[in-house]
């Protein structure tokens, strides 16, 4: 079956390269994918799989009958573009000023399509149902949450999942077990003090020296207080203050991103900074005012369905393909939403060049190999076949 589906995906290779270029060419930003999702309907409708529009908003989702096995297998990919102005110089670059896919979810759509047009024409039917989810709003971490509210989740057993990666070269394939992304929450903090005149410090309190006080303690308090085999990053982006240069601040406000890697570790990240804040700010006679809002959780990939996926790309493709990532990524993934409801498993897919400078994710040149739109459809079409097997 593994060169069935290996044929099926070489010979769809011209139009899956097309399905990838009409959707690079006419990006859409995070919730508003309506002709992207019309687009991935129409494919689905033609393969003969049932689908449903509007769900999680702007998603959609097909499904693929099969036998009498009752487990469930969805497979998630994800639709929205960035609001970035490209620079790749592409004949197919995007048409819409200001918007570009340059995380590779053009790439994603089309493999989620290519699966599904690969696995409808096997002749044979499958031991098992497969839902096929195309998500919008990855890119603000609400897509996944707002299709989960629409049912997507409902009886499904297991999920698997697919994202570029531009450091490993198209034709390998990434995988990674346990931890795979971190989860991403948003801080923020008013600092509070008291107005006066530059020249008399003394007779005020300085809200910008305090906020650069408590920036100082939380990095140092990193170092110093977290298991550093448990890696916490905490980045203060964006901060304001002040009115006049010879005026002392009364108020401070800051945002920022913390990431983490293990559960233990972020449930416990809220207090801790809070501790060292309000420590801070009682020192200095200041107030302050923080809230912190539970972003998405950490991607931790099951080991069973890993171990599935990454058993298919051995077999199809052979093991010098196949890249056991040895670290996971700090960076966020909504995917992890959809594993507060079932078990399941993301591997990376090589996009990167051989022989040029491949630009990394979210940059205005980024560019994949298309030749890897082949290697991630029968991957996932490989281990959705055999997932009803394990």
């Amino acid at each position: 079956m593994k060169d069935r589906i290996k044929d099926l995906a070489v010979s769809l290779a011209p139009r899956l390269i097309e399905i990838r270029r009409h959707i690079h060419s006419h990006p859409e930003l995070s919730g508003q994918e309506h002709q992207t999702a019309a687009y991935v309907a129409g494919v689905l409708s033609s393969c003969g799989l049932h689908v449903k529009e509007a769900i999680g908003k702007v998603g959609v989702v097909g499904e693929l009958d099969g036998g009498d096995d009752p487990r469930l297998l969805a497979i998630r990919t994800d639709m929205d573009a960035l609001p970035i102005q490209e620079r790749t110089g592409l004949e197919f670059a995007s048409r819409q000023p200001g918007i570009m896919h340059a995380c590779g979810h053009d790439v994603h759509t089309t493999v989620g399509l290519g699966t599904a047009m690969v696995l409808s024409q096997l002749g044979v039917p499958l031991p098992g149902k497969i839902r096929f989810l195309f998500q919008p709003a990855e890119e603000i971490a609400q897509g996944a949450q707002w299709m989960v509210e629409d049912g997507v989740m409902n009886d499904v057993d297991s999920i698997l999942s697919v994202h570029v990666f531009p450091s490993i070269p198209a034709g390998k394939i990434g995988i990674r077990y346990g931890a795979l992304t971190a989860a991403a929450d948003d801080l923020e903090l008013t600092i509070m003090g008291e107005s006066g005149h530059g020249a008399r410090p003394h007779e005020a309190i300085d809200a910008i020296w305090i906020a650069s006080q408590v920036i100082t303690n939380l990095q140092q308090a990193i170092s110093r207080t977290q298991n550093p085999l448990r890696p916490v990053v905490l980045t203060i982006g964006k901060i304001s203050g002040g009115r006049a240069p010879n005026v002392i601040a009364d108020q401070v406000t800051m945002s920022g991103t913390v990431r983490s890697l293990h559960p233990e570790t972020n449930e416990v990240l809220p207090t801790w900074i809070e501790n060292i804040v309000s420590n801070v700010c009682e020192m200095y006679s200041a107030k302050y005012e923080m809230s912190y809002r539970r972003g998405t959780p950490s991607v931790q990939n099951d080991a069973k369905l890993t171990s599935l996926l990454e058993s298919s790309a051995r077999e199809v493709w052979g093991n010098e393909s196949v890249q056991i990532i040895p670290e996971p990524s700090l960076g966020a993934e909504d995917f992890s939403c959809y594993l507060q409801h079932a078990p399941g498993s993301m591997f990376r897919l090589g996009v990167g060049y051989p022989d040029r400078k491949n630009y990394p994710l979210h940059h205005p040149q980024f560019e994949v190999d298309e030749t890897a739109i082949v290697t991630g459809v029968v991957t996932m079409a490989c281990a959705a076949y055999r997932y009803w097997q394990s």
